[in-house]
């Protein structure tokens, strides 16, 4: 029988609708403005004390609040608040409480049922300009990454004349130049005749004094311009793998100017975590633990960073073996005795350096040491009575583990002596990510919130409802009953489109709302290609039965053909656009499959479910009607 589904389409039509009202519905529930408290480290643990000063500051400030709560592990806090509004003055009054040592940011804490996220219901991510997220812009150090680079040189020339029995002092000058001394002009020429051969890039310079024959080393302006060059590209290629570690979806990180990254993480929800990993300027490095006897202008006194060991320290040896630059890969394990640890893998002159220096030194400990770059937080009051937050940066270096060398260590081995599996995995991420080629400081940080994009989302919001309104009217006015049918497909689509983007947890963007706007159009226009051919078909002479089988049998060709074409492009998008490109393809994507599916199969349903196995004489589709025939 003409136009009559079998029982299967209809069930799986309406399965694919319950399922879309099912994903769709998360994005009923706005989300909470809230503040989310986090250890500086790993190992902070947030307990109820840290939550009562909260708790106590906000009371104070009178800042309405509610919620609380405290993450099983003890890694976070989120505190819920009233209103918006408040998130930068409640975000202000929480840091000064709590003080150094923890990360207040702000966040959009969701309010899904339970019932919805145990089936893996969320709402769609907003991009920044809609919803709000973290923005940062970021300063390189470049004349830190050069003062790095020399003191690697001070290490590199003192193995090269080691190696080489040459006796001189090898020192890093006030000046930023290498400084090196020997008590005879015959020691300094095979001194400098070593250096050039290991190190051409140097520019030296004797200097005679009284019983001293000195020898300067320093970089050329061209070897500086490559290294701060070479500091912001490593940067930012850095930063990039971060976020990619992150699981944000759509970043923006990209250079401006010389020596600045900017850093936008739209949709994010967890914006403490962003912030502690992004901002982390850490780096590693390996060194011998000193022998008892060794001279203190030979070894430093570092203090152990895990609190099971506070007050515990070694000395280690100034020269440095290594550090994280030389890691390529990195991934947190256990050991045979179920403890955390750390499998690293270098690259080949990493490895040469490590097989160097541990192969005449079995049985001699190495110590492993996490650097860190560190704000103190200090509240200034000015003379006009404001006061200002002021950032002071410092470098915490603490030793991680000090482990007894069993064998000569090559390129490949492991970083054992951990606290915890989170210290194990985020090691592992900091150096799988790469190390920083030079430190990185915050010169600009925003929270976006909602209300700075609540006026995109009103005028995209109304754009969508301007659109969608003259098209329900048209359909219905033009095309009648059919029309009708149109317009509820139209409407199930929307919800399929947006229940889908929710699933995939894909985030949508102004030029989003633009895609969803085109989607709405193109979806029209495949059933105005279907009433076009009826209205054909009946005019012909058809019976209403056979063309309204016609009419969906012979335009569903033609609508395939032009959304595909679409999809093409679309995919070509997604692949070399960036940012809102992207978000614009996504939507537009996404918008096509379900505008496929709607008007194929789910107008048809809608119209054999009115017509279907009825004997009828005219179709309510508009525009002329023949006389005289029947179904």
């Amino acid at each position: 029988m003409l136009n009559k589904y079998p029982l299967w389409k209809y069930l799986l039509v309406l399965v694919v609708v319950l399922l879309g009202m099912f994903y769709a519905a998360p994005n009923l529930y706005a989300p909470d403005p809230a503040l989310q408290i986090t250890g500086e480290s790993s190992a902070q643990v947030i307990d109820q004390s840290i939550l009562d000063r909260a708790r106590t500051a906000l009371t104070e400030a009178d800042i309405e609040f509610f919620g609380e709560t405290i993450d099983p592990d003890g890694r976070n806090a989120l505190i819920r608040l009233g209103d918006a509004d408040i998130q930068l003055a409640a975000q202000a009054r929480v840091s000064r409480a709590l003080g150094d040592g923890f990360i207040v940011a702000l966040n959009l804490a969701p309010t899904t049922p339970d019932w919805l996220s145990d089936f893996g219901g969320q709402p769609m991510k907003l991009g920044l300009d809609l919803s709000g997220g973290v923005h940062f812009k970021l300063e390189v150090d470049v004349d830190a990454a050069v003062e790095r680079r020399m003191e690697f040189y001070v290490s590199a020339i003192k193995r090269a004349l080691r190696e080489d029995r040459i006796r001189g002092f090898v020192t890093l000058g006030e000046d930023g130049r290498v400084e090196t001394r020997f008590k005879t002009e015959s020691l300094r020429e095979e001194a400098r005749s070593v250096i050039s051969e290991n190190h051409p890039e140097l520019v030296l310079d004797r200097v005679d004094e009284a019983d001293s024959w000195k020898l300067y080393a320093a970089m050329s302006d061209q070897t500086r311009k490559e290294i701060a060059e070479y500091s912001v590209a490593q940067n930012l290629t850095t930063l990039r793998n971060r976020v990619n570690e992150l699981g944000v979806s759509e970043p923006l990180v990209q250079r401006q100017g010389q020596n600045r990254i900017v850093v936008e993480l739209p949709g994010i929800q967890d914006t403490a975590e962003a912030k502690r990993i992004l901002g982390k300027v850490a780096n590693l490095e390996f060194r011998l633990v000193a022998n008892i006897d060794a001279a203190p202008s030979e070894k430093q006194r570092f203090d152990y960073r895990s609190a099971d060991r506070a007050g515990q320290s070694e000395w280690l040896e100034r020269d440095v073996i290594i550090t994280g630059e030389r890691v390529s890969n990195a991934q947190a394990s256990f050991d045979q005795n179920g403890q955390p640890n750390v499998q690293i893998s270098l690259d080949s002159e990493g490895g040469t350096l490590m097989s160097r220096a541990t192969r005449n030194k079995i049985k001699r400990r190495m110590g492993v040491m996490f650097i860190e770059s560190k704000y103190l937080t200090r509240f200034v009051v000015q003379v006009d009575g404001a006061e200002v937050v002021v950032k002071m940066p410092y470098d915490e270096k603490k030793l991680l583990t000090a482990p007894v060398i069993q064998s000569a260590l090559g390129a490949q081995f492991q970083i054992t002596g951990l606290d915890s599996p989170i210290e194990s995995s985020e090691l592992a991420l900091m150096l799988r990510a790469g190390a920083l080629a030079a430190p990185i400081s915050f010169v600009e940080e925003r929270t976006v919130g909602p209300s700075l994009g609540a006026e995109n989302i009103r005028l995209g919001v109304k754009s969508v409802q301007f659109g969608l309104a003259l098209v329900v009217l048209f359909m219905i006015l033009y095309y009648r009953v059919f029309g009708v049918a149109a317009v509820i497909a139209l409407s199930a689509n929307l919800m399929l489109l947006i229940a889908f983007m929710s699933l995939i947890g894909a985030t949508l963007t102004l030029p989003g709302i633009a895609g969803i706007v085109l989607t709405v159009g193109m979806a029209v226009d495949a059933n105005v290609l279907i009433f076009s051919r009826i209205r054909e078909e009946t005019a012909a002479g058809l019976s209403p039965q056979m063309a309204i089988h016609s009419g969906f049998e012979r335009a569903v060709a033609t609508i395939l053909d032009a959304n595909i074409t679409t999809l093409i492009v679309a995919v070509i998008l997604y692949a070399v656009g960036t940012g809102p490109v992207k978000g614009f393809a996504v939507t537009l994507s996404v918008g096509i499959v379900t505008s496929m599916f709607t008007a194929i199969m789910g107008t048809r349903a809608l119209v054999n479910l009115f017509y279907g196995g009825r004997k009828v004489r005219t179709l309510s589709i508009g525009g002329r009607k023949p006389t005289g025939v029947t179904a």
